[in-house]
């Protein structure tokens, strides 16, 4: 491999001579060899843009030369439609802040625009990476910008994930709406419930949290850049900031907003920890009907096997013919991984400290695997295992008719404890509710089929006729 040298503020560093990075870059790359996890393709977009608007606005406000300003958007518009991308090489766990990744994209961009410029690369004669590229920007006011901007661009597509998972489980609860089958509490059986009002009951919950992510975001659209360093907003000023802010608004056609108070979104990620926290309620919903899931169709023979899931891949390698709920624990894995990952941003958001929080790296990686993952997993979720789903109606009349928990619909009749005495005999016997409560004379056979309808069980009130 061929070199190039190039100085910084330490000295001198070997660059590969066909790298777009610099020497702040190499010394990063050097120094964190962690994960081999590169920054998010979302995050290096949201930075682009940021670097983007900021040269547009710095050229407005005649700051930057119009012609470095060109060559500065112009590279940027080529990173936004897919080149350089390898050029983003910082791991993931960085010093904090995120200066390596603030300063990876400043050397692309002065590198490419340079060239573009005519500069061999490395030079930085036309273009400097702080200078220029970085001009009215710190690392503190463009990595949150960039975090809140890559998960703005995301929550759209999450929430539809969600919306759309809704929508499949809600066809499911109306196809679903006659079967009877035994509702369970404590994994023991409870009174009557349809398939029907279990799926929507799921539905709705994950509309729930799919409503909360929505409703998070609307915090992420304040943005501090212009607070530079600490807040002050000090080598950027009011003009810049309006600017900049309306450019990223007309680049990503979202509405965006200047922080009410520079210094709060410059101390703090709450924000995004709001959203995280949106996030993890959403997946705790999902992870909850996956696991009902697998529940409800365990078996063939010997479990509960009241629905049926698609089969998508052969279940085991030693016995023939089995299928797992195989969505759905991907589903459950990836619910326990969006879990850790707010964990992870908690812990990292409560240490912030004083003017700034250097926890910033881990909390963006976070909270932009936790989207992907979640989004990914409901869209397979409903396209590989919710719309397939069949319901096993005999077999879910079998159980419920085996149930003693019908028996609750006596209780304003005859009692609690007549009730459980009834419920404890037919357990003990194998008797029916019917047959006992007809042997011991309680109620006439007509006043008894009213009351003990399983339809109108599910369908609240006191069942049956007192006259």
């Amino acid at each position: 491999m061929e070199f190039r040298t190039e100085r910084d503020t330490l000295g001198e560093v070997n660059v590969p001579a066909d790298a777009y990075y610099g020497a702040q870059t190499v010394r990063a790359v050097e120094n964190f060899p962690i994960s081999g996890l590169r920054t998010p393709a979302d995050l290096v977009t949201a930075t682009i843009l940021v670097k983007k608007a900021a040269a547009e606005a710095n050229r407005a406000i005649g700051r930057l030369d119009a012609v470095v300003a060109r060559a500065i958007v112009s590279a940027a518009d080529e990173i936004l439609a897919g080149r350089l991308r390898d050029q983003f090489v910082v791991d993931v766990y960085q010093a904090g802040a995120g200066t390596s990744h603030n300063m990876n994209a400043n050397e692309v961009l002065a590198n490419r625009a340079g060239e573009i410029l005519g500069d061999p690369r490395g030079t930085y004669a036309r273009v400097h990476p702080n200078d220029h590229v970085n001009m009215g920007q710190s690392t503190n006011d463009v990595f949150p910008t960039a975090t809140r901007l890559a998960l703005l661009t995301t929550a759209g597509a999450l929430v539809k994930a969600a919306q759309d998972l809704v929508e499949g489980l809600a066809r499911k609860s109306d196809a679903f709406t006659d079967i009877l089958k035994t509702g369970r509490t404590h994994l023991q059986d409870a009174v009557p419930i349809t398939l029907g009002q279990e799926f929507g009951g799921y539905a709705e919950c994950i509309r729930r949290g799919a409503d909360d992510v929505a409703e998070a975001s609307e915090q992420l659209r304040e943005l501090n850049i212009g607070a530079t360093a600490v807040g002050t907003g000090l080598n950027a000023g009011e003009d810049y900031r309006r600017l900049v802010v309306e450019n990223l608004s007309r680049y990503t056609g979202l509405s965006l907003t200047p922080a009410l108070n520079l210094f709060r979104v410059t101390q703090s990620m709450g924000d995004v920890l709001a959203y995280s926290s949106a996030m993890r309620r959403l997946a705790v919903e999902v992870g909850k009907v996956a696991s009902d899931l697998r529940l409800l169709s365990m078996g063939p023979r010997a479990g509960l096997s009241e629905i049926t899931l698609p089969a998508v891949q052969p279940g085991s390698s030693i016995m023939p013919g089995k299928v797992n709920p195989s969505v759905p624990e991907m589903v459950n894995q990836v619910c326990f991984q969006v879990i850790g990952c707010d964990v992870t941003i908690t812990m990292a958001c409560e240490a912030g400290q004083l003017e700034l929080n250097v926890m910033m790296p881990v909390i963006a990686w976070n909270a932009l695997h936790a989207s992907t993952i979640l989004r990914e997993s409901m869209k397979v979720l409903r396209t590989r295992c919710v719309d397939g789903i069949t319901a096993n109606e005999d077999r879910a009349r079998e159980l419920l008719d085996r149930s003693t928990a019908m028996a609750t619909a006596l209780s304003p009749y005859i009692g609690y404890a007549a009730t459980a005495d009834l419920a404890k005999e037919s357990i003990e016997t194998g008797r029916s509710i019917r047959e006992l409560v007809l042997a011991r004379g309680l109620l006439d056979k007509d006043r008894l089929d009213r009351i003990l309808s399983l339809d109108a069980m599910t369908r609240g009130g006191i069942v049956g006729d007192k006259e």
